[in-house]
């Protein structure tokens, strides 16, 4: 947990991102607490690059859960058209989800830098 150990960093962010998931933006702490503790102070970049990590490695298990879910459904018995808009559905979701988690540790990353600077 030292600065500049930027994977563990990000993997601690993840896995409070995933703890947190209950939350409306629980994203948005892990990558704060990846930001806290990986940046130094006016380090804002740091904190977005570290944030950034931590929304990729908490969409793992995102998307673990959302193709278990396509392949439940059963996409590759079902006829073409029905099979396509669940694929083109499933492909939807899947992108607004990275957006979200991506987004949202870039964000908490820069806030955790933020915070830094204040404490």
């Amino acid at each position: 947990m030292g600065k500049g150990d930027t994977l563990l960093n990000a993997g601690i962010g993840a896995v409070a991102s995933v703890v947190l998931a209950f939350l409306p933006f629980g994203i948005v702490l892990g990558g704060a607490v990846a930001g806290y503790l990986d940046c130094r102070p006016d380090d804002y970049r740091a904190g977005a690059r570290v944030g950034t990590l931590t929304g990729l490695l908490a969409l793992l298990p995102v998307l673990g859960i959302l193709f278990t879910v396509g392949a439940f459904l059963g996409l590759g018995f079902l006829p073409l058209e029905v099979a396509g808009l669940g694929a083109v559905l499933l492909f939807v979701v899947v992108v607004l989800s990275a957006g979200y988690l991506v987004g949202g540790g870039a964000l908490g990353g820069v806030v955790g830098a933020a915070l830094v600077d204040e404490l």
